[in-house]
């Protein structure tokens, strides 16, 4: 090794190892902020979470609060129409307890004397029993002295009502209740008793320790005089007020939170556990006219313990990822060459794709419009693949003055399926130049397919033939999308399903025949467009198809509905990847009525002695039209020929038949049509004869197609209605 290769090598070491500090420096930086920013962000859901609880539970409590007010207020008023009749009070707090089930008792303290006949002490109390009863009795007396009981004397100020502070009840529920308390009046207005209905604080306790957001997290409560409602130390409930009790709950700092807990504020406080732990007190009051206020208490520790545990784990992550990243920069020097030989393959590949892609292309008709010098078709045609090759295809020629047309669908994409599309395309080019049913020319495709399908790829077609003088159409449907019909209105063409090429070699496909009025659009497409996706994974499917095409057939814009469709997908997928090939292909039959300028018709036995008559008919038309001497022998040369062949070929030997011709001409073309009611045979579908052969070595027939071929401009035959139809036309000069 050279000083210079020395040299750059231990530059590129000295370079490496620079980059691995810094990406190191640049780890631990980025470490330290995520764990700052991830510490901010556990804070903030812990105080969401916990005011979330005090939300929920504040709500919780002033429907049950607001519950019980509303069911007293509404009572009083049956107390005080109750004055006269004391022992209907009975019923009257029966009810209420009955019909509310928060509430456990309720009960009427009157003021000293105001029944002489009840004793100074009238107390009537309705409660709940554990079993569900209710029990209903007198509970005022000397030794229930409740003329002195804060409740009674809360009350009987209270305007309009008012809650207690919680306390124990010897007398009646016998449980931990807070009342709430409304002065009764009588009819002059004066306070005669306090009724009362009682909460238990039981269902409190449940209700606020239910669920913590922290395993070891806890909630409690205090009245608007500091007295503990619920906490998890059972022993200081209606014991101890807050202030008393902070040291037990957390420590002697929190008496603070206990003041401002009273004062009905709200906030988060920081305060220091008795074992020397950190706790986060978050404090809300309850709204409503309780007083009471809610805390939620939570360990510093079990927040942030998730934290923790992932700084340990990131710490040996983080050195683990060290050892590899050396391990990588080594790999990723020894990869670089590697590297560049797989980009240099990759554009290799990228460019024969391309290539392939224009030669896929070149293989589909793209000179629109293709027959600028008929007036009775247009034909347009698009094809957008979703990689670089697809497998979609469509096709088109004229044979005969037919419109021979297809559109399909290789199942798959990429380079396997545009090769089974240029097969598929090859050999309906070759079927149908020498077939016009377009049954025949599936089952033909389908039988080749069939055999070399060691792949199982299929392939969905579709197949028309338009005879272009009558609006005609024949087609055949392998396992394809149905056509839109757009015309004065939007159908689709009635099709047979059948299966697609490719699966079962000897299957038969069936063949139907429609009317193309003049002006109407055939329109085939390929799934690509109906399930076209947005974003959202949502397909453009067919109503929207149909919808665009309405609005095009409303709009004549018929001739645009392959550019009003491309801009409605492209609107609605929003820039989202195109998924499957997107193919379309409008077939517009436009054949006007021209007036006519000559008609003759003649009907000759199928006899050919009556040949003569023939040229002498011929010959009458020519003259009329003014044809010179050479076209008219050409004329006469190929009527005869058709002609004859129907009068020795047509009819069963012995069987008289008869054979039509007429001729009609317009100021564009002229036309010979023959009918026979013989039996059906389509001379366009007789191969041409090869003429570069010598007679001794050409099979016999079709020198009679080449010559009709030769002479005439077009010819073209139909089946209708049980009569061939021979049909030869002649542009005129």
């Amino acid at each position: 090794m050279g000083k210079f290769e020395r040299w750059r090598k231990s530059r590129e070491t000295k370079a490496s190892l620079a980059v691995l500090i810094t990406a190191a420096l640049l780890i631990e930086t980025t470490a330290a902020v995520q764990y700052a920013f991830t510490a901010g962000g556990i804070r903030r859901e812990a105080q969401n979470r916990a005011e979330a609880e005090l939300k929920q539970t504040s709500l919780h409590i002033q429907n049950v609060t607001t519950a019980v007010e509303v069911a007293v207020d509404n009572m009083v008023w049956a107390i005080e129409k109750s004055l006269d009749e004391p022992d209907s009070i009975y019923t009257v707090l029966r009810r209420l307890v009955e019909q509310n089930s928060t509430i456990v008792g309720c009960g009427v303290g009157f003021i000293g004397d105001y029944y002489p006949e009840k004793g100074r002490w009238f107390e009537p109390y309705v409660f709940e029993n554990e079993d569900g009863s209710i029990e209903v009795k007198q509970i005022g007396s000397a030794s229930h002295n409740y003329l002195e009981a804060s409740w009674y004397l809360t009350g009987l100020i209270a305007d309009p009502g008012a809650w207690t502070e919680p306390y124990y009840d010897d007398a009646g529920a016998r449980m931990m209740l807070c009342t709430y308390v409304m002065p009764v009046h009588d009819s002059k207005g004066r306070v005669v008793a306090v009724m009362g209905a009682d909460v238990s604080l039981e269902w409190l306790s449940n209700l606020i320790n239910a669920n913590p957001i922290y395993p070891s997290s806890y909630n409690l409560m205090v009245s608007r005089e500091g007295q503990i409602l619920a906490c998890p130390v059972e022993s200081l409930v209606l014991q101890r007020n807050i202030y008393e009790a902070a040291s037990e709950i957390y420590d002697t700092t929190a008496n603070k939170v206990g003041r401002m807990m009273v004062d009905g504020k709200s906030g988060v406080e920081t305060v220091m556990g008795n074992e020397g732990n950190k706790k986060y007190v978050f404090f809300a009051p309850i709204e409503g006219s309780s007083g009471w206020s809610m805390a939620v208490v939570c360990s510093d520790d079990e927040i942030y313990r998730g934290l923790h545990r992932i700084g340990v784990g990131l710490f040996l992550l983080m050195l683990s990822g060290m050892a590899l990243m050396v391990y990588i920069m080594f790999r990723i020097i020894h990869g670089f060459n590697r590297l560049q030989q797989v980009r240099a393959e990759q554009e290799r590949m990228g460019s024969e794709l391309r290539i392939a892609n224009a030669i896929q292309m070149g293989m589909l008709p793209k000179t629109f419009p293709p027959f600028p010098e008929r007036d009775d078709v247009e034909v347009y045609g698009s094809l957008v693949p979703a990689k670089e090759v697809g497998g979609d295809l469509y096709d088109f020629f004229i044979r005969d003055e037919k419109l021979f047309f297809c559109v399909g669908d290789v199942s798959g994409k990429g380079v396997p399926a545009s090769l089974v599309m240029a097969v598929t395309r090859s050999l309906f080019r070759s079927e149908s130049v020498h077939e016009a049913n377009p049954a025949r020319i599936v089952e033909a495709m389908n039988s080749a397919m069939a055999e070399m399908n060691d792949s199982n790829m299929f392939v969905t077609l579709f197949i028309g033939v338009l005879d272009l003088p009558t609006g005609r159409i024949h087609y055949c449907n392998a396992g394809h999308c149905a056509p839109l019909l757009v015309g004065t209105s939007v159908g689709t063409l009635p099709v047979e399903t059948n299966i697609p090429l490719g699966v079962v070699k000897d299957w038969k496909y069936v063949s139907q025949e429609s009317i193309v009025s003049p002006q109407t659009l055939v329109f085939l497409y390929t799934d690509g467009l109906t399930e076209a996706e947005n974003s959202q994974h949502e397909q453009f499917g067919e109503q929207r198809m149909f919808d665009v095409a309405r609005k095009v057939c409303q709009d004549n814009e018929q001739v645009d509905i392959i550019q009003h469709m491309q801009e409605a997908v492209h609107e609605f997928v929003d820039g989202a990847e195109q998924s499957d090939d997107l193919t379309m292909l409008m077939v517009q039959y436009t054949k006007e009525q021209r007036q006519e300028r000559l008609s003759r018709s003649i009907t000759l036995p199928n006899d050919v002695e009556a040949v003569p008559r023939l040229a002498t008919f011929v010959e009458g038309v020519a003259e009329e039209l003014a044809f010179d001497s050479a076209t008219t022998m050409n004329l006469n040369l190929a009527v005869e020929e058709a002609v004859v062949n129907v009068m020795n070929y047509a009819y069963p030997k012995d069987v008289k038949g008869n054979i039509n011709i007429q001729a009609c001409a317009n100021d564009v073309r002229l036309k010979f049509t023959i009918t026979d009611s013989g039996v059906p045979f389509d001379p366009t579908a007789v191969r041409d004869a090869d003429v570069s052969l010598s007679a001794e070595q050409r099979p016999i027939g079709g020198l009679g197609i080449y010559m009709l071929r030769r002479l005439m401009d077009s010819i073209n035959y139909e089946y209708v209605d049980g009569h061939n139809v021979l049909t030869l036309r002649k542009r005129l000069s």
